[in-house]
């Protein structure tokens, strides 16, 4: 008898998989790349590194990427119509997230010169700048690789402050120190390269762990509230007008997987691209950026799925 319901148990383990793996591939059949979209780059300007991409309020798309100049803005057909940016304000190019109010949070990454955060305008004009060029620290005006900036309504904002420093920092809207927490480790409210923070509409901030493979919920506050294991490793990360959730990740999923914000339950993949970014416009369609083709082609590109 043990050995029957043994074998019962594989075997409904077995469709359980086959049913989730069957949704999946539905799901990524959903949405279909545009083989045409971006236009090409006129004549002086290559594609770099594109370590993130965000969408303005007029569903323009901006490229964040590690060549001259650093933002691509192109609209809605992928025509090139504006650029700017120079390595007077950023070295290297990473975080790249649009605020409530229209503007932009960019930061830059660089060991030697970086670890600098910059509000910008969608012109490219410096409204706001934290950190020290090329110096590294701990403390409340400084970072030591900041990965990604996101504002809240009122104003604050927190720094996933990053890629060595391992903590999440919040400032008041006018650049005031406020609070802090993370450290090295594995455990709830521990980080292991936060390399992606947005704010849900709840007020929740999310923070792509990405070397733990998870991501951590907070209050404002800083207060843990739970974690989510099943989006693969966090690289960047969206939350579109429908409360859906996309993780873009090229290391591990090798894709995009998107859920429920509110839940965390997964509702599907988009596969072909291996993106480090990725953003969604008000018709569905998704953005994603790459820094490395991996087993899927050269990136250094932006690339658009239109759903079906």
């Amino acid at each position: 008898m043990s050995l029957i319901n043994s074998k019962r148990q594989v075997t409904q383990a077995i469709g359980m998989v086959s049913a989730a793996l069957l949704t999946l591939t539905l799901h990524a059949q959903e949405y279909v790349m545009d083989p045409n979209w971006p236009k090409p780059l006129p004549e002086g300007i290559e594609w770099g590194q594109v370590p993130n991409i965000t969408i303005d309020k007029e569903g323009f798309i901006y490229a964040f990427h590690r060549s001259d100049p650093p933002v691509l803005k192109f609209d809605k057909e992928g025509n090139l119509v504006d650029s700017f940016g120079s390595s007077q304000w950023v070295v290297r190019p990473h975080g790249f997230r649009l605020t409530p109010d229209g503007d932009i949070w960019a930061t830059d990454y660089q060991r030697q010169s970086g670890h600098t955060i910059t509000k910008i305008d969608t012109s490219g004009n410096i409204l706001l700048r934290l950190g020290a060029r090329g110096f590294a620290g701990v403390g409340p005006n400084t970072f030591n690789g900041p990965a990604d900036v996101a504002q809240a309504d009122d104003g604050s904002f927190f720094v996933a402050d990053g890629h060595w420093n391992n903590r999440v920092v919040k400032f008041d809207k006018e650049g005031r120190y406020l609070l802090e927490w993370g450290g090295k480790g594995s455990g709830p409210s521990e980080f292991n390269l936060p390399h992606s923070i947005l704010i849900d509409r709840r007020g929740r901030v999310f923070v792509g762990d990405r070397s733990n493979e998870r991501i951590q919920l907070f209050t404002q506050e800083g207060e843990y509230l739970t974690e989510w294991d099943q989006f693969g490793r966090p690289s960047g990360m969206f939350i579109d007008h429908s409360d859906v959730l996309y993780v873009a990740d090229y290391e591990k999923m090798r894709g995009v997987t998107y859920g429920n914000a509110e839940s965390g339950e997964v509702l599907g993949f988009i596969e072909g691209s291996e993106p480090e970014g990725v953003v969604v416009d008000l018709d569905g369609n998704v953005y994603t950026s790459e820094v490395t083709g991996g087993q899927g082609g050269n990136g250094e590109i932006i690339r658009r799925f239109v759903r079906k």
